[in-house]
């Protein structure tokens, strides 16, 4: 197929473009929201590709894959046709709802020409979608291979703007693990992070290219995903994939996405900082537990699993 999709969800966007199907992204001079473009900091195939607003009119798109409401209005005024009524298309919801999941509704649930899909049952659930037809298609993460030295005892947290997004991200728990060892955080914005020494040490170590990332991850002791509110944290899956071992918050998506790994999973941060503790200081433990972790992600998480259901969706719905 021949699909329209904007570059907004940098790790949900690679696993999809490394599919059987030919991708188009639009690209603006900026490189604003609406345009992005390809990605400077992620490796994509040629099959995926970007076009200017003015030529997507042109174009013989079999679907278009939403994102953001305001794409609506995008696809009719860049290409002059109506999505679900002259376009195909289905719309990804990547997020929990940001007010209280017992009120509110989806964008998109007042309609039902456009099926709304989910990347995680817990998303599915909160969500009120309304008239329109709901789907999990569950992530898929392209295997950035088995790296893990966890030669460094330190440990790795992925976050985007941490300060900026406060207690949804979980910012202010990562001082609870910097107690038991230091913290090396990854992602946009992460130098604010960086105070301390010794055992109270965290550092922002900034946007740096995925693959970098994946290398640099590897060689700490141990990954912490401490997001209150998120509907999957994609770091979380790469690094099991990286073969990490792992603790977490029992929050959102986690506890189901986690069972059968070796994964601990709790809101009890004692116990957080216990297991993180243990593996600092038994690099045998660390490695056999983020063998396990990567066993339970290849099954789960595979790229080929994402993609087998995402073809199957598209045939369906279309």
């Amino acid at each position: 197929m021949k699909v329209l999709m904007w570059h907004v969800h940098g790790s949900w966007a690679t696993a999809f473009v490394n599919g059987l199907h030919d991708v188009v992204v639009p690209v603006t001079p900026d490189r604003g929201p609406d345009g992005r473009g390809l990605p400077a900091t992620y490796s994509w195939p040629d099959t995926a590709r970007e076009l200017a607003p003015e030529l997507l009119r042109d174009q013989d798109f079999d679907v278009v894959i939403l994102q953001r409401p305001a794409e609506l209005d995008l696809v009719e005024q860049w290409l002059g046709r109506r999505p679900g009524i002259d376009l195909p298309a289905v719309y990804v919801e990547h997020n929990t709802p940001r007010e209280s999941p017992t009120g509110s509704q989806h964008p998109l649930g007042g309609q039902s020409r456009i099926p709304i899909v989910h990347v995680t049952h817990f998303n599915a659930v909160m969500w009120a979608n309304g008239r329109a037809p709901a789907h999990v298609v569950e992530h898929g993460i392209p295997d950035p291979g088995y790296r893990y030295t966890g030669m460094l005892p330190r440990v790795g947290y992925v976050v985007n703007e941490p300060v900026r997004r406060g207690r949804v991200t979980g910012s202010d728990l990562v001082g609870h693990i910097a107690r038991i060892a230091p913290v090396d955080a990854f992602g946009m914005d992460t130098a604010p992070l960086t105070t301390g020494a010794h055992r109270h040490e965290v550092i922002g170590h900034g946007d740096i290219a995925h693959d970098a990332m994946h290398t640099m991850l590897a060689d700490r002791r141990v990954y912490a995903h401490l997001c209150r509110w998120t509907s999957l944290g994609l770091s979380l899956l790469e690094a099991m994939f990286l073969g990490m071992p792992v603790v977490a918050l029992s929050v959102t998506e986690a506890p189901e996405a986690l069972n059968g790994s070796a994964a601990v999973v709790s809101n009890d941060l004692l116990r957080l900082q216990e297991h993180v503790r243990d593996v600092i200081h038994d690099p045998e433990l660390a490695a056999d537990l983020g063998r396990r972790n990567r066993a339970h992600v290849e099954t789960r998480y595979s790229l080929q699993r994402f993609h087998a259901d995402w073809d199957r969706l598209l045939k369906e719905v279309l």
